[in-house]
């Protein structure tokens, strides 16, 4: 399953930021697992970047971000997806529309995000980071 990670579950990650971060973490460690391939874009690293810099050090930043890639794929924004942002009028964010068009470019089957209605006009599953955990990897009791 292909999945990619919005921005604010990579700042959430990157800073440690509670409670999404027990959820999120066990999301990227799934990056381990065959069943599950999971993407980001430019984009989304440069602000989880900012984020994280602003919150250590510019080094410890650089740090985090090289590790997180040893993890994850990059999706990248084609200008197709661009241009594709641009006409839907559905779209809002810009930004937002860029991370659509490059996980639907990447065939991801959801998107994982805390700001569920920044992707109002997903037509793929938008998800945030606990009930993506619930729905896919937690073990649910008899």
């Amino acid at each position: 399953m292909k999945i990619f990670l919005d921005a604010n579950v990579l700042v959430a990650i990157l800073n440690k930021e509670y409670p999404v971060f027990s959820y999120a973490a066990r999301i990227l460690s799934l990056a381990d697992n065959p069943k599950f391939t999971i993407y980001t874009s430019p984009v989304c690293l440069a602000i989880a970047y900012y984020f994280a810099e602003k919150k250590t050090s510019a080094k410890v930043a650089k740090t985090k971000i090289n590790l997180l890639l040893q993890h994850i794929l990059i999706a990248e924004n084609s200008k197709l997806g661009v241009i594709r942002t641009l006409e839907n009028k559905k779209i809002l964010d810009f930004e937002d529309g860029l991370e659509y068009y490059a996980a639907v470019e990447n065939k991801c089957r959801c998107i994982v995000t805390e700001n569920l209605k920044d992707f109002h006009f997903s037509e793929i599953e938008v998800i945030n980071c606990e009930d993506f955990a619930v729905k896919y990897f937690i073990k649910q009791p008899l």
